[in-house]
């Protein structure tokens, strides 16, 4: 095996210098060296031992104690001391949906007539999604304020009659709370206008044990997206509810070492899921709310959290605004990103080379290059984590053209759970797959396993292009080879080349020496995103990709003959669509091999 290396060189982006990034607390940029090389390694954390679990069952366990109960008992509130807005819409469907007598959610729907709240017998994130009350925005965002007051109510008060007063899960996890919390106070107008009094005293009175359940659980919560939660829901509870000093002291020092656990210190999420950077995004942007509807100084935490989380989050953008493929989600429509980019009120540049969130993004002309270049995320953090290093996507102006499968942490009518395990594989993503296996193991229950360890990676940006060149050792320890990959983009976007090696990896002792005397085959994957038409050429060295604008693009490869196969590209909503994918197969030894290839645009 052969491959023309690409020539070095690089192009000045237009995103700010590389490595560009502001301190977390002081709000200062700071800037890397052009050129720079890093080397990031993945923390070896494999999730929660047995004894804290236990431990943590047992916590949970004390919840239905009666101690509890009389813990969260105190005195009424009268009222809640403001209303602040909710800065995002609602789905308009899905509160039609609500208007006309069912619960809808990614597909599945729930009948309304005879729910039973206590047992709902629904994928968890749909069962999420109702006790935290997010169906309130959607159904405040379908219907005016007459027609959605007696839904509301109704729902409202079979909620309370359900889990009012015995605390069990997943209604009373800490995050759902915390969430509950927020949305409560921010469409109150829709649950606090009754006449009946009594009615108000129970919804108040739940609201009020609700922070109270907060104040003793929020770093009880399982995660760290959770902690950020509930500790915000605490902080909420302080400015709303009367009283609060004390309390508004607790969660905000709490809120701040929760941003600690949360963010990496350039913003991004340390689960590395845009799903979780665009919640931390909405969270932060309704608490803001709260202090504004209060007329309350935020905290310079808060602000600098919210300044830095936007742009990781816009930096997994394509030209068109859309979202890539990433760590299970899907690609969110750029209506749905501006929309969470509006509510926070940051405007900042994408965040194109990002140490800790681990994406390297490159825009050229009309044309995004976005690269995976970290470990996925350690266990206990992981949400639907992916094998996906070294992955890429590509997209000229509105088209999608090299794309991931994405939508694994978007369970649903249409991704069922054992899709959504696939769509978690190597062999899912834009980059190299040997023998069939994933670079980061996927153990049984969900959890990511071993494999990838460390990666290194070099940028170097100059007049003509810019040049990716990163590795990791995810096959190292059972094939005994790194995948290095290298990417040239050319500097008016429309031509990509990329190399695609395999390298022995180090010293090797005797047992893997002998395993590793056999070749195996491997598989680079490019998947197509929708609307493409692909046609091979050039006896299967090449193939011809029509594009929904009419435009005409090229792939070739050096080596390895090309294969059209199906895939599948999952939307923002978790629609599943069928695409193709080029495939190019080849078999590699011990002494490793390279492969080059090339995406050219054509007219």
């Amino acid at each position: 095996m052969s491959a023309n290396r690409p020539d070095q060189g690089g192009i000045a982006d237009d995103e700010g210098d590389p490595g560009a990034g502001v301190n977390r607390y002081s709000g200062e940029e700071t800037k890397a060296p052009e050129g720079q090389s890093l080397t990031l390694r993945a923390d070896g954390d494999r999730g929660q031992s047995l004894a804290e679990q236990t431990a943590l069952l047992y916590y949970r366990m004390t919840w239905r104690m009666p101690l509890h109960r009389l813990r969260l008992s105190g005195k009424l509130p009268l009222r809640l001391l403001a209303v602040p807005v909710d800065p995002v819409d609602g789905d308009r469907v899905q509160g039609t949906a609500v208007r006309a007598g069912h619960f809808l959610f990614r597909g599945l729907k729930k009948k309304l007539e005879g729910i039973d709240f206590t047992d709902l017998k629904l994928p968890p994130a749909f069962e999420d999604y109702i006790h935290r009350f997010q169906w309130l925005r959607d159904l405040d965002t379908a219907a005016s304020r007459d027609q959605a007051l007696p839904v509301a109510e109704k729902l409202m008060e079979e909620w309370l009659d359900a889990n009012g007063k015995k605390i069990r899960q997943p209604a009373w996890r800490p995050d759902n709370c915390g969430w509950r919390l927020l949305i409560w106070a921010s469409h109150a107008p829709l649950i606090l206008s009754s006449g009946d009094l009594i009615y108000r005293s129970k919804v108040l009175n739940n609201i009020a044990r609700t922070a109270r359940h907060l104040d003793r659980t929020a770093d009880k919560a399982t995660s760290s997206l959770g902690r950020l939660v509930a500790w915000s829901g605490v902080v909420a509870a302080s400015l709303l509810i009367p009283e609060g000093r004390v309390r508004r002291i607790v969660g905000e020092a709490g809120l701040e070492k929760a941003m600690g656990e949360f963010f990496h210190a350039d913003g991004g999420s340390v689960s590395r899921s845009p799903l979780n950077q665009m919640d931390a995004v909405i969270l932060l942007s309704m608490l803001k709310q709260v202090y504004l509807a209060r007329d309350e100084d935020m905290p310079e935490f808060i602000e600098n959290a919210l300044a830095l989380a936007v742009p990781p989050l816009t930096g997994l953008t394509h030209f068109d605004g859309s979202m890539g493929n990433w760590q299970g989600g899907g690609a969110t429509s750029a209506e749905q990103v501006a929309q969470v980019i509006e509510a926070s009120g940051v405007r900042a540049r994408p965040l194109r080379q990002a140490r800790d969130w681990g994406y390297q993004r490159v825009s050229s002309g009309r044309s995004v290059l976005i690269l995976d270049a970290a470990p996925p995320p350690i266990a206990r953090m992981a949400v639907a984590g992916c094998a996906s290093t070294l992955a890429f996507e590509f997209s000229n102006g509105d088209n999608r053209i090299i794309a991931n499968c994405g939508g694994a942490g978007l369970v649903g009518a249409t991704i069922p759970a054992g899709l959504a395990r696939g769509l978690r594989s190597t062999a899912a993503h834009s980059t190299l797959c040997i023998d069939n296996s994933n670079s980061t193991s996927i153990l049984p229950d969900g959890k990511l396993g071993r494999g990838v360890n460390e990666v290194e990676l070099f940028r170097r940006d100059v007049e003509n292009a810019t040049r990716l060149e990163a590795s990791h050792d995810g096959y190292g320890r059972r094939f005994g080879l790194v995948h290095k990959r290298l990417l040239l983009m050319r500097s008016d976007g429309l031509e990509l080349r990329g190399e695609d090696m395999l390298i022995p990896h180090g010293p090797q002792n005797k047992k893997l020496r002998r395993r590793k005397k056999k070749d195996v085959e491997y598989a680079l994957r490019f998947h197509l995103g929708p609307d493409i038409e692909s046609d091979l050429i050039s006896d299967g060295k090449g193939v011809l990709l029509r594009l929904k604008d009419g435009n005409l693009w090229q792939f070739r490869s050096t080596s390895g003959t090309i294969v059209l196969e199906d895939s599948v590209w999952v939307d923002g909503m978790g629609i599943p669509h069928s695409v193709m994918q080029m495939v190019i197969t080849d078999i590699v030894g011990s002494g490793g091999g390279a492969t080059g290839w090339l995406l050219k645009h054509m007219g």
